[in-house]
């Protein structure tokens, strides 16, 4: 059977939340933000094995405090990231096996995810072998130079959100990882890392409610989503 690993990355430190707590351990609804982001996917039927990506220094306590806690068992690694997010991802495709097969990025801080979308989002990779997922923008979207001056307006029809998960083919993504990781290029999201390989990457519509908790007013949106979805 075909393997199916989500790597979920919550190495970050959360800044913008001006919290002395790392956002992705959080109490939303009374549970840790990181808790609800890893359940969407044991719920989803695709996946199998879940690695996830901590700060440096936190492997033993989210194994303790997270995923033995509340009954996690699809998490096979809990390893450490690195300095951006972009090493953090490679450290958690280290742990994934060569071969055929899928793998889901995901951030940790995105807990309204459903397995709906989880599931759907695999079966399209497995045709495109490359996809993310996004809404398209409803304002309008202007580039801006570097002193805040409109340069031009953007056609809105062809601008996209991007979300996560983004999904791949696993010799795909470790391929682009590596070649990245030669010649020193850091991308903005996973899929940029794949498409200066020429591969074309897919987008398949996500959800509006698949916010990620950055700030604090997020929180506040997040416990009202909570009790919404």
């Amino acid at each position: 059977m075909e393997n199916v690993v989500a790597i979920i990355v919550a190495g970050g430190f959360g800044k913008r939340m001006t919290t002395r707590i790392a956002k992705q351990y959080l109490l939303l609804n009374g549970i840790p933000v990181l808790s609800h982001t890893i359940s969407r996917f044991e719920e989803a039927s695709s996946v199998n094995d879940i690695i996830l990506v901590v700060p440096p220094g936190d492997s033993e306590y989210v194994q303790r405090s997270i995923v033995e806690k509340f009954n996690l068992s699809k998490v096979r690694h809990v390893v450490e990231g690195g300095s951006q997010r972009q090493d953090s991802v490679r450290n958690g495709l280290a742990m994934v096996d060569n071969g055929d097969g899928i793998v889901l990025i995901h951030d940790g801080a995105r807990p309204f995810i459903t397995p709906d979308l989880i599931d759907s989002s695999v079966e399209r990779a497995r045709k495109s072998s490359a996809l993310v997922l996004g809404i398209p923008a409803s304002d309008t979207v202007k580039s801006v130079e570097e002193k805040n001056f409109i340069k031009k307006t953007l056609k809105r029809e062809s601008v996209w959100l991007v979300q996560t998960p983004q999904v791949f083919r696993i010799d795909i993504i470790k391929k682009a990882y590596e070649r990245a990781y030669d010649e020193g290029f850091y991308g903005t999201d996973d899929a940029e890392v794949v498409e200066r390989m020429g591969i074309t990457v897919e987008i398949m519509r996500g959800s509006t409610a698949n916010i990620k908790i950055t700030t604090p007013e997020d929180l506040v949106l997040g416990e009202f989503l909570m009790g919404k979805i």
